[in-house]
């Protein structure tokens, strides 16, 4: 007589592997990833590890509390917690709770952006030398943001159009902004020096890069094709924190950032300027030299004309764009 065969039951995931698990699913980035993990640990943590299910309303707005009272944290950062248990509760637990659509959301408040004149962006650009110039020009030349110029592949550009193509940027839109003919020479000659860099990962048998969402599985030797290749790769080679293969990824924003910061210093400019500076300064240069705010807005990736409407309380012509009546004399 056969025994009858005994089934175990199926272990559920942990909360955070699963919280993990839906966040790829949704191809949102690592960046997301990482924040959203770090906010529901800590929102488990500050009642004592009690599950998500056992908790509801209350407990929400007193963390939420806690962090603008006790944390003493920004609008921003506030909000961005509040949106990692939204994700929670949502999407990983199955849970619809109106009441979490109700939780008050921190204002954020409204600054106008720093900007540069063409003798300040002059000045920081003139201090700064190779691949850390050259992404800072395209900063300004281009208005991409800083994670867009570092994502961009060597497919991304082309030289006979002039035009940048830029994938997935803000809300995974595409868009097209140009490319400045005063940089040109320089980034093809960059672009010689990483192709060389390729050349011998792959004679060292490396050579792959990160395909987005499923090209890997759909083209799998396509991670190692020039084309796919990042424009700004890393010296060293590293370990993908999520699937821990070994690849050439693109340079960390923070490289930059110092380094502007650095130029910042050494020009000895007092405005508190940032790579994404250059990206505020390019718009409200367009607007200077009267271009449409439809063509700015298009370059610049923007949802709503009402973002790039900000630019135009900052022209270079005083406060509202008018001119004192002092002047007037």
């Amino acid at each position: 007589m056969q025994s009858a065969a005994i089934s175990l039951p199926v272990q559920e995931p942990k909360l955070l592997d699963q919280v993990r698990g839906k966040i790829r699913l949704k191809h949102y980035s690592i960046r997301t990833e990482q924040a959203y993990t770090d906010w529901i640990k800590r929102f488990i943590l500050h009642f004592g590890k009690r599950h998500p299910r056992d908790m509801g309303a209350a407990e929400v707005e007193r963390f939420l509390t806690h962090l603008a009272v006790n944390g003493k944290v920004s609008a921003s950062t506030q909000n961005q917690a509040k949106s990692a248990l939204l994700f929670l509760y949502k999407e990983v637990l199955g849970v619809q709770l109106p009441w979490l659509d109700n939780v008050e959301q921190a204002k954020t408040p409204k600054r106008l952006p720093v900007v540069l004149n063409r003798d300040e962006v002059q000045a920081i650009l003139s201090r700064l030398s190779g691949t850390q110039w050259l992404i800072a020009s395209l900063l300004y030349g281009t208005g991409m943001r800083i994670l867009e110029c570092l994502r961009l592949r060597v497919q991304d550009i082309d030289f006979k159009r002039r035009e940048i193509l830029i994938r997935d940027g803000k809300g995974f839109k595409d868009r097209v902004t140009m490319l400045p003919v005063t940089l040109s020479a320089a980034l093809q000659a960059h672009l010689t020096k990483v192709k060389s860099l390729h050349d011998n990962d792959l004679v060292q048998g490396n050579g792959s890069v990160y395909l987005p969402f499923a090209l890997e599985r759909k083209y799998p030797n396509a991670g190692k094709d020039w084309i796919w290749q990042y424009v700004f790769p890393t010296a060293k080679i590293s370990t993908d924190p999520r699937t821990q293969a070994t690849r050439r990824h693109h340079l960390q924003e923070q490289a930059i950032q110092r380094a502007v910061k650095q130029a910042v210093r050494d020009a000895g400019l007092t405005k508190a300027a940032t790579p994404h500076t250059f990206r505020h300064s390019f718009a409200t240069h367009l607007l200077e030299g009267c271009y449409d705010i439809r063509t700015v807005q298009e370059l610049l990736g923007h949802a709503d004309v009402s973002t790039t409407m900000i630019y135009t309380h900052v022209l270079n012509k005083g406060g509202k764009g008018v001119t004192s009546p002092l002047d007037q004399f």
